[in-house]
């Protein structure tokens, strides 16, 4: 009786790696960090669920905490949707996966005061027929909200790039096209000369064939 306890715990760490092996493909993308004001902010929080196979009940937190202050729940997520009186009162809105794996909000109406902290957490409760184990994770997302968009330095660069391709380009084009000019004008001069060569050839041939007329 002593080894059940233990076959059954070495049969649950084999179904629980057995499942993570066997998961579908999710990766955890980090969020955006910069927003602008005026325009809708997507807070990405992703968390692969390794164990899809196994019935999960899943419960989303987010919290926001302002420069120098505290947590404040304003958004949450337990089989219904339900939004906290907080400064975000009607402007977030759900962009949860059907799967649970993306639980994203979006921040409507973006404003400088929404610069902060916020945080994303998630509790999974997995349904197995011996025990009911408890996974937690979380995610930061340190907001920053501008007036105007600021020019992106890769943007800046990816341009500078492609001119500088449409420039060798264009000068590659130019050197074959004259390469092909001069080959072709050889190729001509080369035929123009063979071809008098040739009509010449008969005529020198006639005048040494001549035969002289003896009287």
């Amino acid at each position: 009786m002593a080894a059940l306890p233990r076959l059954v715990c070495a049969s649950s760490v084999v179904l629980v790696m057995w499942a993570g092996f066997c998961s579908a493909v999710c990766v955890e993308v980090p969020s955006e960090t910069e927003a602008v004001q005026g325009t809708h902010m997507k807070l990405l929080c992703i968390s692969c669920m390794k164990r899809e196979e196994v019935t999960a009940s899943t419960v989303v937190e987010w919290f926001y905490r302002p420069e120098g202050g505290k947590d404040e729940p304003i958004y949450e997520y337990r089989k219904t949707n339900h939004e906290f009186p907080s400064r975000f009162s009607g402007r977030l809105q759900w962009n949860g996966s059907k799967d649970m794996q993306d639980v994203s909000i979006t921040v409507l109406n973006v404003t400088l005061n929404d610069s902060g902290i916020y945080t994303c957490n998630i509790t999974r409760e997995f349904e197995f027929e011996i025990h009911r184990p408890l996974f937690t994770s979380s995610r930061l997302i340190h907001l920053t909200v501008v007036e105007e968009a600021g020019e992106d330095f890769t943007s800046v660069i990816s341009e500078i790039m492609m001119y500088i391709l449409l420039v060798f380009l264009t000068l590659w084009l130019l050197i074959e096209m004259v390469y092909c000019y001069r080959k072709v004008s050889k190729a001509e001069e080369a035929a123009q000369e063979n071809a008098t060569d040739y009509l010449a050839i008969p005529s020198e041939n006639k005048e040494n064939c001549a035969v002289p007329v003896e009287e």
